[in-house]
Parts: structure tokens; C-alpha cells; sequence
């Protein structure tokens, strides 16, 4: 592991203003917007994830419906037939983020997917 700046001993390098990742390989940096995404699901008020996220009745059905795209994506990938994510009340849908964006990471996706899959996941914390 290395040392110093941009090392995960340090943290990441974060290009202030523009949302990028300095030093770190498109891998992490789509595990660190899954982070965030997840970190900001799981400490969110249940009465804020119940409350209207157009185009979504909530916050938490607009994560589900993330969870779901990650998903398909990864069943996708690995040539497995999609299922449907299941609604497991509010309170878990950080956790089944987490569960299928590690999922999806697991299967080393190539670059256009883990771009794709960033681009989506900060699009949705930065409007959480």
C-alpha cells in the first residue's frame, strides 16, 4: 500500500469543485461514491426517506430503484437472469445498496461500466 497523499492510509484525493478522484483508480473511486451513497441512505431520518423524491414517491423508493439498477447490472454482467430487488421496508435500503453495488464491484466490471455505475451513484447522492 502506498504512503502519503491519495493513499488509502490518508484517504483519497478529492479535485475540489469537480466531484473527481485524484490518484485513485476508477474501481475506487466508484467504491467511495458507493460509500457515500450508502453512508448518506443509512443515517437518513426515516421520515426523510419516506418524504417525495420526484420522480420517485420517496427517497427510499428512488434507492430501490438504484438498488435494482446495480442489480440488473450485475446480473447482466455475469450473464445470471434478473430478479427483482425486494421492498424490505425503508429503514434497509442503504444496506441493499451496499449489498448489490459490492455485488456488481465483486465482478471487476470493465471501465465503461464503472464509469457508468459512478456517474450514477453520485448523481443520486448529490440530489439525496
Amino acid at each position: 500500500m502506498r504512503e502519503g497523499p491519495g493513499s488509502d492510509a490518508v484517504g483519497p484525493l478529492v479535485c475540489p469543485g469537480s466531484g473527481t478522484f485524484s490518484g485513485v483508480n476508477s474501481a475506487d473511486s466508484t467504491r467511495i461514491e458507493l460509500d457515500r451513497v450508502v453512508d448518506r441512505l443509512r443515517s437518513m431520518p426515516l421520515a426523510r426517506l419516506a418524504a417525495p423524491w420526484p420522480p420517485y414517491v420517496s427517497r427510499a423508493a428512488g434507492a430501490r430503484a438504484l438498488a435494482q439498477r446495480l442489480a440488473d447490472r450485475a446480473a447482466d454482467l455475469a450473464g445470471w437472469p434478473r430478479h427483482p430487488v425486494p421492498d424490505v421496508g425503508d429503514a434497509a435500503v442503504g444496506d441493499q445498496v451496499a449489498v448489490t453495488g459490492r455485488d456488481l464491484l465483486a465482478l471487476e466490471p470493465g471501465a465503461d461500466h464503472l464509469a457508468a455505475v459512478a456517474a450514477d451513484l453520485r448523481e443520486v447522492r448529490l440530489s439525496l
